[in-house]
């Protein structure tokens, strides 16, 4: 087996897992609740929603929601609401993290890629605050960082972005 297990050999061990539904606008998570589940989207779409404020949008099948929370043993640090019916596979993250190798390898190089492009991004950011950049473009790339620590384990995200320029 690869150090790396790519998404479909994650997906196919979930079969086994029991499903649940969210009908549009029913919280999957709650920010500052503690579940120990981790969720896998298997269709539909959510949103993340943090401060009050919608992050991003999921649509990807295999994005893995509660990783954070159940590999930090903290509360969950975002609301996740349901934007139309939504299927995901269920676990016990701590019975799935230990007895599933894949699993943890799977979440572990997602959050690995995760950060590596957070930091990127964050090298983006320290030069356009040197070259004097307007706050427009600093903006931008604030949303790619929020994007990239906020988003779900396998998401490909639909930036919902800003309502208006907050650097404006």
């Amino acid at each position: 087996m690869p150090l790396i297990p790519d998404a479909a050999a994650f997906q196919k061990r979930l079969a086994s897992l029991p499903l649940r539904t969210y009908q549009p606008g029913e919280f999957v998570f709650a920010a500052r609740t503690k579940t120990g589940q981790l969720l896998i989207l298997k269709n539909g779409a959510v949103a993340i929603v943090k401060g009050g404020m919608e992050i991003a949008k999921v649509a990807e099948p295999g994005a893995v929601f509660g990783e954070l929370s159940a590999l930090l043993d903290q509360p969950h640090t975002a609301d996740v609401r349901a934007l139309e019916p939504s299927q995901f596979y269920v676990a016990d993250a701590a019975a799935l993290l230990v007895k599933d190798p894949t699993a943890l390898l799977y979440i572990a190089a997602v959050l690995a890629r995760r950060l590596d492009g957070a930091n990127q991004v964050l090298v983006e950011l320290k030069s356009q605050l040197q070259a004097g950049q307007p706050p427009s473009v600093i903006g931008k790339t604030v949303e790619k960082i929020e994007g990239l620590l906020g988003a779900p384990v396998g998401a490909s995200l639909v930036y919902a972005g800003y309502p208006s320029d907050p650097f404006a």
